[in-house]
């Protein structure tokens, strides 16, 4: 099995990749917490760093907890924008599908989660 190379980060009320491994064929992540304009560069930085390992590894997807994330500001649901448009950008062999676990009882998840699945139909799964 390869290793990941993707460290836990961890900022003021914010933590992510706490629970990054690899689970099966799928890299698993888990966010909690507030994710603002304070931890923008970070999680920035994660989520080159993730896509970077999905492809180096090959998966064929990425999962995403977010039930514990309390919070994401515009500034850091940009980031993940980028993300999606970066995949939808590379050919349909290098593509990977990103599995999204949410907490319905956040009207934030709800409202945008939803418009982050349209941008990307076919790489985007939400889940509650």
């Amino acid at each position: 099995m390869s290793t990941l190379d993707l460290p836990a980060l961890a900022s003021s009320g914010f933590l992510t990749g706490r629970a990054a491994y690899l689970s099966g064929e799928a890299i698993a992540v888990t966010f909690s917490g507030t994710a603002d304009t304070e931890t923008r560069p970070e999680l920035d930085r994660f989520v080159k760093q993730l896509h970077v390992e999905a492809q180096r590894l090959r998966v064929p997807a990425v999962a995403i907890d977010l039930r514990e994330l309390e919070f994401m500001n515009s500034s850091c649901l940009k980031i993940l924008v980028a993300w999606l448009a970066q995949l939808r950008d590379l050919p349909a062999d290098q593509q990977y599908r990103i599995k999204i676990r949410s907490n319905p009882s956040l009207l934030w998840q709800r409202r945008s989660l939803a418009a982050l699945s349209c941008f990307a139909v076919d790489l985007v799964t939400i889940e509650t």
